[in-house]
């Protein structure tokens, strides 16, 4: 029998995580001695259930950070698991590669083909080292763009999701070409008449988020983030001092609010009470259906117009108006 996983709790969940014990020790009190506590339950529920509320809808830029990378958020593979009626993974890069931290292959998504590409994490210390946290190698980008131009040839719409701290930095991923394959992949999104949508599952980071990024439309789970470079690595750049990751979250303005706000995606994702993690299948609901709507409007448009807007869309994002 395999032992299950201990719970991650984050910080700011104690309180959540301290009222849900005193529920149940109320519970087995009461099963004990055969008081009736029915009354005193259901306020204490009802408590729980506002907290949960107060807590979740006011996160901060870094509680969000803490959320998106939470081991139990829903993976790639977890998501295509739930939502296909089929899925067939498809491997390698022809080159002699077959990274297992971006993955990809033929799915069947409310009755239609579809090819999907995601990054994919792992649940532990084994399975994310397996996986490489879920930081594509150039092989990785080189399988997702073969992927790609197959969606491409067989006029299947493209569905990418993104879940990676960044591409991996490694030396033998730069003397492979990691910026030229990421680069291309940027390139040929872009001619692609077929529908893209890219969905930010949970953490976007850098160039390995952008590597599947090119989309017609930009999804992003509401607890999700995407960031030109980590808290982290942003705080000891510019202050020489990681541990201003909070600081630097802030400023990064990495959240679904924000970059709705800043136009550089078109969607916020609800996400179930508690997170993704809480209750994935509500998630995973809330996403199909997202991809199923999209999907149905951009099918109404030829392969030119899915191109040419789609150019139009990444032109329009950083201009800046003086004065």
């Amino acid at each position: 029998m395999t032992p299950e996983r201990k719970a991650v709790i984050l910080d700011f969940e104690r309180p959540l995580v301290e009222m849900e014990q005193r529920i149940h020790q109320i519970e087995q009190m009461a099963q004990e001695s055969g008081v009736d506590v029915s009354d005193r339950v259901q306020q204490l529920v009802g408590n729980y259930r506002q907290l949960r509320q107060e807590i979740f809808s006011r996160l901060s830029p870094e509680q969000r950070v803490k959320v998106a990378r939470h081991p139990r958020r829903p993976t790639t593979l977890d998501y295509i698991q739930a939502m296909t009626d089929e899925w067939l993974e498809l491997h390698g890069d022809r080159g002699g590669s077959d990274d297992p931290a971006l993955v990809g292959g033929l799915a069947r998504l409310g009755g239609q083909a579809v090819l999907i590409v995601g990054h994919q994490k792992g649940r532990d210390t084994k399975e994310n080292v397996a996986r490489n946290f879920g930081m594509a190698s150039p092989g990785g980008y080189r399988k997702a763009l073969r992927l790609m131009h197959h969606a491409h040839r067989f006029g299947l719409p493209l569905i990418a999701l993104i879940d990676t701290p960044g591409a991996y930095p490694g030396v033998e991923a730069e003397r492979l070409g990691q910026g030229e394959a990421i680069a291309v992949n940027l390139q040929e999104m872009f001619t692609l008449e077929v529908p893209v949508i890219c969905v930010v599952i949970g953490e976007g980071g850098s160039g390995g988020a952008l590597g599947i990024g090119v989309g017609d439309r930009i999804l992003m789970f509401e607890h999700a983030i995407y960031s030109v470079i980590s808290p982290e690595g942003c705080a000891a750049i510019l202050w020489k001092d990681s541990t201003q990751a909070a600081k630097a979250a802030q400023a990064l303005k990495l959240t679904a609010p924000d970059l709705l706000e800043l136009g550089l995606i078109d969607q916020i994702l609800p996400e179930p009470l508690g997170a993704a993690h809480a209750d994935p299948v509500q998630a995973t609901e809330t996403l199909k259906r997202a991809l199923l709507d999209n999907l149905a409007r951009l099918r109404e448009l030829d392969g030119a117009t899915l191109c040419r807007q789609r150019y139009d869309k990444f032109r329009r994002m950083g201009v800046v108006l003086d004065g």
